[in-house]
């Protein structure tokens, strides 16, 4: 947005398009303004400005503009309380003298967006909590929207293929507000709707994400949606098979019980320090095969593929790969990149960070690399390829 627009919009006292605040101190509120701009609620298809260091009525509010605080700003896009992800960009900027950040958020391609589970919109100049018939335009809305292929319908599925009690009693209470899960005149296919899970009314039908997190069986309708593990005795693919495993069902069913599987190959030694004091040390550290294996079933591609993340378990090393290449803004030059991210699935992102499986966007790589180095491990390779990631963990040396 070029300045001379920036600074009508900080002088338009009366623009639904447009929130300010003297300091980040607001920082609920500013949230809030993000989620809402987001919504777009009246469909203006415009970016929302959230004017950081302006008073109310579109004075100066003199503060000191620090890289701490454009951090600080930015984060609100990776910390995990919007969700799905919002589409924004933090700015220093000057204008007529005054010292401000630019929060620029632009329309979600798949609303309802959500702040700590509650869905504000923008209503004139304030932002407010939605009410049911307002969610349910939100819903309507991604039927304009070139969605990504998480949030395509399974046109041989129906709702019958969901978990319905799961969902309501688990899935449900994680990932919406009070007011909205006490609201009792929502059918189950409207919640579900506005979850993304299914398809707006009349149709409901079961989507990609509604399928893969709650669904009965995902691989009927997505065949590659499991994980193949197999362990080897050496360090050879033609090596003796010692183990293996098709895991699959349910998202949180899959990673449950992979790390069941994880736990259960891994082995301790003991290590004496100079002090003969006994140290415990894994082959491989938990969190990192975490982190690895997480991020293979979140970031592969589940389109136009039949194969499955694999997992192979060799003695001197751990070999996990996923189905599709780096995508969007994430190249092989700049993959693993700290702040590099980008989704394929957005809204599996948001189910796992739901679910408990993500704690914060776009640290996972760096997480794991961490864990590896403080468990004596050498550092996790990793193969790019368009078709595929390959991560390689080697044992300790």
């Amino acid at each position: 947005m070029q300045d001379a627009e920036l600074l009508r919009r900080m002088r338009d006292i009366e623009s639904p398009l447009v929130e300010r605040k003297p300091s980040e101190k607001q920082s609920e509120s500013i949230r809030k303004a993000v989620c809402a701009f987001a919504n777009d609620l009246n469909d203006h298809r415009e970016p929302g400005t959230v004017f950081v260091g302006v008073n109310d009525d579109g004075t100066c509010a003199g503060i000191e503009i620090t890289d701490e605080l454009i951090r600080t700003l930015a984060d609100i896009r990776s910390d995990g309380n919007i969700l799905p992800m919002p589409r924004l960009s933090v700015e220093y900027k000057t204008l007529n003298d005054c010292e401000l950040a630019v929060v620029t958020v632009h329309p979600s391609f798949s609303p309802p967006v959500r702040y700590k589970g509650t869905i504000y919109v923008r209503v004139g100049g304030s932002n407010r909590v939605a009410s049911e018939a307002e969610v349910r335009v939100l819903s309507e809305k991604r039927r304009a929207w070139d969605l990504p292929y998480d949030l395509r319908p399974l046109t041989t599925a129906s709702v019958e293929d969901l978990d319905l009690d799961w969902f309501q009693s688990n899935y449900l209470p994680s990932s919406v507000g009070e007011a909205e899960l006490a609201s009792n005149d929502r059918t189950s296919s409207d919640k579900l709707a506005s979850l993304r899970f299914v398809t707006p009314s009349p149709d409901y039908q079961p989507t990609v994400l509604g399928m893969l997190v709650a669904g009965y069986d995902p691989v009927t309708y997505l065949p590659g949606a499991y994980i193949q593990f197999l362990r080897f005795d050496g360090g050879e693919l033609t090596s003796p098979i010692k183990d293996q495993k098709s895991i699959s069902g349910r998202i949180d069913q899959v990673l449950s019980e992979l790390d069941d599987v994880l736990k259960a190959h891994r082995t301790v030694s003991t290590v004496f320090t100079k002090s003969k004091k006994e140290i415990h040390r894994p082959d491989y550290p938990m969190p990192a095969l975490q982190q690895i294996a997480r991020n293979a079933v979140l970031h592969r591609t589940y389109e136009a593929t039949n194969a499955p993340v694999r997992i192979l378990w060799f003695d001197d090393r751990i070999e996990i790969q996923n189905p599709g290449g780096p995508f969007g803004q994430v190249t092989r030059e700049n993959f693993g990149q700290p702040g590099m991210i980008d989704y394929r699935n957005p809204h599996l992102a948001e189910a796992l960070k739901t679910l408990g499986y993500v704690q914060r966007f776009g640290v996972g790589i760096q997480v794991a690399q961490k864990e590896m180095s403080k468990n004596g491990n050498p550092s996790i390779e990793f193969v790019i390829e368009t078709s595929h990631v390959l991560a390689i963990l080697r044992r300790p040396q």
